[in-house]
C-alpha cells in the first residue's frame, strides 16, 4: 500500500519531496502521493519533521 501524506499535519515544508526516488510526491499547499508512482520505500516518512506521512 502507498504512502499517503496526512494533510492535516503537512507544513509543505518540501522535504519528503526532494527525498522520494521516483519522483512520486507534488507540491502544493499540502503535498501529495501519487499511489501509483509510490514504490513504498519509505524515505519520505523518515524524513517528514511532522510525522505527517504513513503507510
Amino acid at each position: 500500500m502507498a504512502y499517503k501524506i496526512d494533510p492535516e499535519k503537512c507544513v509543505a515544508c518540501g522535504s519528503c519531496q526532494g527525498e522520494c526516488p521516483v519522483g512520486a510526491i507534488s507540491e502544493g499547499d499540502v503535498y501529495s502521493i501519487n499511489p501509483d508512482e509510490c514504490v513504498e520505500c519509505g524515505s519520505c516518512a523518515s524524513v517528514c519533521p511532522q510525522e505527517a506521512i504513513e503507510a
